[in-house]
């Protein structure tokens, strides 16, 4: 028997290096909160944590509401799903989320708030469980979701899924590196040309830096419209200089199109830019093009079946409920991504459906990809990495090393635990610093796939955060 004790949060302020222009917004400074999870495992209190950025205009992208207000509704749902987790007591850790998501279902419908936004909240409880019962079992993550520790049942999240266990459809070992999708954000400078003053922090800063530091080969470009069209075609002729025989890249359309007419005369432009001929093999997806609230519309999916030629294109803001992903599949999409925020037991069984429609349907594009919310250590990112390699995702985006100068805003002896139980995901920089360590456009995971749920050590919140519940 597990039973949730108590639940803390801790919350500190974060600025970053450089703006990260996504969509309709642009983040230069956010709140980063840490949620502490104590359980009752079989009569034995074990602790637990969960980490995440508190994104304005992700979880809601109304352009008439302010930052703050939508930071504190970001606030409200995760002070709710603790509310409410609180005493839960299930058989499994999947029954004790499985009950959360129910009473926070019930809440969302008195309150008509999102659900993309209620279940943050859930999401947050659900990682701080999973890493108290990893701690506890003395396990890692992926061998507890293979040896069936958690009690996920499939069937009711998708239930074409009710004969599958999560061993039967995931990969049989989780992935021990990964590929860096690199975010090439709306107002980041591509070349010098574009800087007006160095930051000169010792990081790079233009696209060209990066991908000389980092070896990179894989990219995430996003856009918003036909203005865009020079500097997608900069871009391109950017990663292609790259000279990588293995360029890949997505294309993240940041909810801006409301039909499929619309897209498709954006579309016709990207393939007609001088610099498509040269990286076209490369596209792995277009992400999200239409906005949330026509994006599984009948208008929407009929449209796009219609549209033989259509690039692959996955949801990502759309994922918000159990059967989103199922309606994407059956209305043209080839997909969705995969990030924590989403939801942990989500994404396996996602990633198992699609699994089972590759074998269904070999003929199609399945596609589940990682993305990112400029995720940092020294919990979220090794917690959402920890669940990537799981799922098998190759390419994953990851731009917190880009947008934030690695782990300098931590305490000098956190950072120092973190390079000593994660030497292969993060270096010391030459400047004192520890920041991630890529090579060759890679990142090397093992450390974090053998941890309990991501994270090698104890984290001492109240060194790194201040408690504000």
């Amino acid at each position: 028997m597990i039973q949730v004790l108590t639940l803390k949060l801790f919350r500190t302020e974060l600025k970053t290096r450089m703006p990260f222009k996504y969509g309709i917004a642009t983040m230069v400074d956010l709140p980063h909160v840490f949620m502490q999870v104590t359980l009752a495992i079989d009569g034995r209190i074990h602790e637990g944590i969960s980490a995440d950025h508190l994104p304005p205009k992700w979880f809601t992208k109304d352009p008439a509401k302010g930052v703050a207000d939508e930071i504190r509704e970001l606030e409200r749902v995760i002070a709710q799903a603790a509310a409410l987790a609180q005493g839960l007591q299930a058989d499994t850790v999947f029954d004790l989320w499985l009950r959360l998501h129910r009473r926070m279902e019930r809440w969302r419908k008195e309150t008509a708030l999102p659900p993309l936004l209620v279940h943050f909240g859930t999401s947050l409880v659900e990682r701080g469980m999973i890493d108290a019962f990893c701690r506890a079992k003395g396990v890692s993550f992926a061998r507890a979701v293979h040896r069936g520790g958690f009690g996920i049942r499939l069937a009711e999240i998708h239930p074409e899924l009710r004969d599958f266990q999560p061993d039967d459809l995931l990969p049989v070992e989780p992935r021990r590196d990964l590929v860096v999708r690199h975010t090439v954000g709306l107002a980041d400078p591509l070349d010098a040309g574009d800087r007006a003053s160095a930051i000169a922090d010792g990081l790079p800063e233009t696209l060209e830096e990066n991908i000389s530091a980092y070896g990179l080969k894989h990219f995430k470009i996003k856009f918003t419209g036909l203005t865009d069209l020079p500097r997608i075609g900069r871009t391109l002729e950017t990663i292609a200089a790259a000279k990588s025989p293995k360029v890949g890249f997505t294309l993240d359309g940041n909810e801006s199109f409301r039909s499929v007419a619309e897209f498709r005369g954006m579309w016709s432009a990207i393939e007609s830019l001088p610099q498509w001929r040269a990286v076209r093999e490369g596209l792995i997806c277009v992400e999200q093009p239409f906005h949330r609230e026509v994006a599984l519309s009948d208008g929407t999916t009929v449209g796009l079946k219609s549209w033989a030629e259509r690039p692959p294109l996955i949801i990502d803001e759309s994922d918000a409920e159990f059967d989103s992903v199922r309606l994407a599949l059956d209305g043209g999409y080839a997909g969705t991504s995969h990030k924590n925020c989403k939801g942990v037991f989500r994404g396996i069984a996602n990633a198992c459906l699609l699994g089972l429609r590759r074998r269904v349907q070999p003929e199609r594009v399945f596609l589940q990809t990682g993305e990112d919310l400029a995720n940092v250590g020294p919990v979220a990112l090794l917690q959402d990495l920890a669940v990537q390699s799981v799922l098998g995702v190759e390419s994953v985006e990851r731009n917190g090393h880009h947008y934030f100068r690695g782990l300098s805003f931590l305490p000098a002896e956190v950072q120092a635990q973190m390079l000593a139980a994660h030497s292969d995901l993060y270096r010391r920089h030459e400047r004192g610093f520890a920041t991630l360590a890529i090579r060759r456009g890679m990142l090397q995971v093992g450390s974090v796939v053998d941890a309990p749920f991501g994270v090698g050590y104890t984290v001492d919140l109240a060194a790194i955060a201040d408690q504000y519940s």
